[in-house]
């Protein structure tokens, strides 16, 4: 694997999906990634960590659809 550094991310915002007819079959494509050299990501999702975001089952639920969950800093040990 190629070391690199990107220095642009983008948001919602920056992001337009528009269907149309493709010749692709989504068996053909993946869309993992690398989020760090020992971390691979599924899908390319992040969640935010937001007390009204992400919480233990939110970490837990990116993490079973091949994404990731930031736990927010205030969120206590136990849970």
């Amino acid at each position: 694997m190629e070391d690199r550094i990107i220095c642009q991310g983008i948001t919602f915002d920056d992001v337009l999906l528009q269907p149309a007819y493709s010749e692709v079959m989504p068996s053909e494509v993946s869309v993992a990634t690398q989020l760090t050299r020992n971390i691979p990501l599924n899908v390319p999702i992040i969640s935010s960590p937001m007390d009204t975001v992400t919480e233990s089952d939110m970490a837990i639920g990116m993490a079973q659809e091949g994404g990731i969950g930031i736990i927010h800093k205030n969120m206590p040990a136990d849970q």
